[in-house]
């Protein structure tokens, strides 16, 4: 069954979100999501919407199973889930975000093609060798390569072009790097190469309607919580060419005294970083009808 599926045949409040997209895009994304084909799906322009999507149906899944939307003293979402985690603490409409995130994905892949570029994981250094390794590939190479998402303790991801990035790997290698990672992906994310998508999502962002949100919202760019509505815009705009600090932002909630979170929408990598980084935390996944039946009954306990 397809991407969100019998989540929209379980529950109404799943169906609508999906009925909104369709008339917000004017495409039928659900069948996209339910029915492929893949090669489709899997464009970055249909599957940012896609993904937001199927992300926000889980969460009025949720809602309409357990009887109220999940109570969250802060929220976050690593890249692309940043504009879930705003839609949850409404700080935005889901129409307008499933609009611009469209749009966010057009101009990746746009800027993919006019800077090619790559990512990959690195796994087992510390942040200050392979941030050391990436500057050593610029000098060695001339081109760029940048550390692009901080996931976790020993888990960084490096994006640039395609020459710094083998490099910058390689010299991870020697370093003692357990592993590196080529990821399949269409560029070189959350680096200068997305330049040009940034300055495009600035202007769609500077006539988006983002409110104060229910709660704070913590930032990828910063690792730290904020509730200033031209801030969120500011640093959506950011996000496109900056590391995403998603370790900081875990460590912040640990902080706060968080002990259980909920990972809402496709896959379940977020819950593998917060166990990297803390063992002790709970964290449930939630992306089908059996996730939300069991966060129902947690709810009724």
């Amino acid at each position: 069954m397809g991407m969100g599926q019998n989540l929209a045949e379980t529950y109404s409040a799943a169906r609508e979100v999906f009925d909104a997209a369709n008339e917000a895009l004017g495409l039928a994304l659900d069948r996209l999501c339910f029915d492929g084909p893949p090669e489709e799906l899997s464009r970055t322009d249909i599957a940012q919407p896609a993904i937001l999507t199927v992300s926000v149906a889980v969460l009025r899944a949720m809602a309409q199973a357990g009887g109220r939307a999940p109570e969250a003293r802060a929220s976050a979402g690593l890249s692309l889930g940043e504009y879930t985690a705003l839609v949850a603490a409404g700080a935005m409409e889901f129409r307008e975000a499933v609009q611009l995130v469209r749009h966010r994905g057009l101009w990746m892949q746009e800027a993919c093609e006019e800077n090619p570029g790559t990512m990959c994981s690195i796994i087992g250094l510390e942040d200050a060798q392979v941030e050391q390794a990436c500057q050593t590939a610029r000098e060695r190479t001339g081109s760029g390569v940048w550390p692009a998402n901080y996931n976790c303790p020993g888990q960084l991801v490096v994006s640039g072009q395609e020459a710094a990035v083998q490099a910058a790997a390689q010299l991870c290698t020697e370093l003692g790097a357990r592993r590196t990672i080529r990821l399949d992906v269409a560029g070189g994310f959350h680096t200068q190469l997305m330049k040009p998508a940034a300055e495009r999502l600035a202007a769609a962002l500077a006539g988006a309607h983002i409110r104060r949100p229910d709660h704070p919202i913590v930032s990828n760019v910063t690792g730290q919580p904020t509730e200033d509505p031209k801030e969120i815009g500011r640093l959506l705009v950011q996000q496109i060419t900056s590391p995403v600090r998603w370790a900081d932002s875990m460590r912040w909630f640990i902080d706060q005294g968080v002990e259980h979170y909920y990972e809402v929408g496709p896959g379940r990598v977020l819950r593998g970083l917060l166990k990297r980084t803390d063992a002790s935390k709970t964290c449930l996944s939630v992306s089908n009808v059996q996730h939300v039946l069991t966060y129902a009954e947690r709810e009724r306990r």
